[in-house]
């Protein structure tokens, strides 16, 4: 049996990954990540960079972050503690579903995560205090390639569960959308 299975979501290359987990006396084993596995799959991903990120207050948002053309990167989010809300947005101006945004909600144990292709903005809001995200990211990290979306943008109509509480002085300057976004070509 596979370590894990992928459920394709509304967007196209989105997709939520449920990892087996083995159980017996000691506690619980599960692998988050193989790269063989995911290429069964047909989704390529090689991880160049892992983050981890502590959100102290509920209801705080983190995003929306994109990489441009010049260094696009894909990433697998799971949930080490607490619960988020994940949101990804489709910024591929050729896609069926250029700027769609699709939410999945991530818990600590509940053995899920989000795997968000290159041309994606990503951002979550935490639903309890003290959540913790692990992320892979299949490119290195390119502040000179970096952007950002205001999370309130009325274009994209993030709905989002809680009142946007905390956002960083980065992420609140993002800005909204206007008629010169011309999305993220790969």
């Amino acid at each position: 049996m596979s370590e894990f299975s992928l459920k394709a979501l509304p967007l196209a290359g989105l997709f939520s990954v449920q990892h087996k987990r083995f159980e017996d006396q000691r506690g619980h084993f599960a692998r988050l990540f193989c790269e063989g596995s995911l290429s069964a799959f047909g989704s390529e991903f090689h991880i160049r960079q892992i983050n981890h990120s502590c959100t102290r207050e509920k209801g705080s948002v983190r995003g929306l972050h994109y990489q441009n053309a010049n260094a696009p990167e894909a990433k697998l989010i799971t949930c080490l503690r607490g619960e988020v809300w994940d949101v990804a947005v489709d910024l591929r101006p050729d896609s069926e579903t250029f700027l769609h945004w699709h939410a999945e909600h991530l818990k600590a144990g509940d053995g899920r995560s989000l795997l968000i292709p290159a041309g994606f903005a990503h951002g979550f809001q935490t639903l309890t205090g003290d959540a913790e995200l692990l992320y892979l990211h299949s490119a290195d990290y390119a502040p000179e390639h970096e952007g950002g979306l205001s999370v309130n943008d009325p274009r994209l109509a993030i709905a989002w569960p809680l009142p946007v509480n905390n956002l960083s002085a980065r992420d609140s300057s993002h800005p909204a959308l206007d008629q010169h976004f011309a999305g993220v070509r790969l």
